[in-house]
């Protein structure tokens, strides 16, 4: 697509004076955002080769020089600073631009030997690949255990992983250099593993620690009891004190999730009294016994 002629000036953004700084910071700026292989607009590319082709001549200053001086005729040789249309816009009366008619297309050509897309090379540009983020699932076990897993990701990829142990929902794991591909020789950005731990079917996790129902009878309740306890690991066995009611909670230490410094979180136990659904002709004999010389009052004070 030809286009005609413009103020290098004007395409980087900068004024006449800008310092060699100056200039290399807004074409970098430019050619991050138009690059051809992260900008999918369909001008995108016309617009990098335009910014190039201004950096290209005003990072040089001998290209510089000649082009202040020579305007649009500047690769030709020939001095037209005092002749009509140079000066000011940089731009001929005619609109034609470059003097001889030339479009930018044309002197693109000829500077970077008529390949397409040869600007993606271009000296001086490269661009860091973008960061990726994905989920992965976790057992409550795993997270506490954590260790290398192998993951597959939804696109085919697969990985081992580092889990660390105590890993919480929501953490993210960063894989270093496993994001988008760079542009033109710059580094891939990194992968970013969003940890997502399953629901358990029997702990609450509280940070570092982990919650459990423990259902114990109403004569354990009543009389005190010790009882098996469900752990990550296994089981242990917890003391009921006597007159324990439901909701009271009884600490297990160092038998929940790793924390900071390896220190581990406490299993917490939450007493739940479970009363039968159907009583033997005895059980229920006991407790009309229990109802009528029991003093006891649950709501009083309530």
């Amino acid at each position: 697509m030809a286009v005609g002629f413009r103020d290098y000036y004007e395409v980087l953004g900068v004024p006449r004076g800008a310092s060699d700084e100056e200039i290399r910071s807004a074409y970098r700026k430019l050619a991050r955002e138009y690059h051809p292989d992260v900008n999918g607009d369909p001008g995108a590319e016309d617009r990098f080769k335009e910014v190039s082709e201004a950096y290209e001549v005003l990072r040089d200053p001998e290209k510089r020089e000649k082009y202040e001086r020579l305007g649009a005729n500047w690769k030709a040789g020939e001095d037209v600073s005092g002749a009509s249309g140079f000066g000011g816009g940089f731009g001929g009366g005619d609109g034609q631009g470059f003097g001889d008619g030339a479009g930018f297309s044309d002197f693109f050509e000829s500077f970077f030997g008529g390949r397409r897309g040869a600007s993606r090379g271009f000296e001086g540009f490269s661009m860091r690949g973008g960061d990726q983020e994905a989920t992965i699932e976790v057992t409550l076990e795993e997270a506490a255990r954590g260790g290398k897993q192998r993951i597959s990701l939804a696109d085919g990829r697969d990985f081992e992983v580092q889990i660390p142990p105590g890993v919480r929902d929501g953490q993210k794991i960063r894989l270093a250099g496993q994001g988008g591909e760079g542009a033109s020789g710059g580094p891939s950005g990194d992968l970013y593993l969003r940890v997502r731990i399953k629901r358990h079917p029997r702990f609450r996790r509280e940070d570092d620690d982990l919650v459990v129902e423990v259902a114990v009878a109403p004569w354990e309740a009543a009389l005190g009891a010790t009882v098996p306890v469900p752990t990550l690991d296994g089981s242990a066995r917890l003391k009921i004190p006597a007159g324990s009611s439901s909701g009271r909670r009884l600490r297990l230490r160092g038998e929940g999730m790793p924390g900071p410094g390896g220190r581990k979180g406490d299993l917490h136990a939450s007493v739940k009294i479970v009363v039968p659904k159907v009583l033997a002709k005895r059980e229920r004999e006991l407790f009309e016994e229990l109802a009528a010389v029991s003093r006891f009052d649950p709501r009083q004070g309530r």
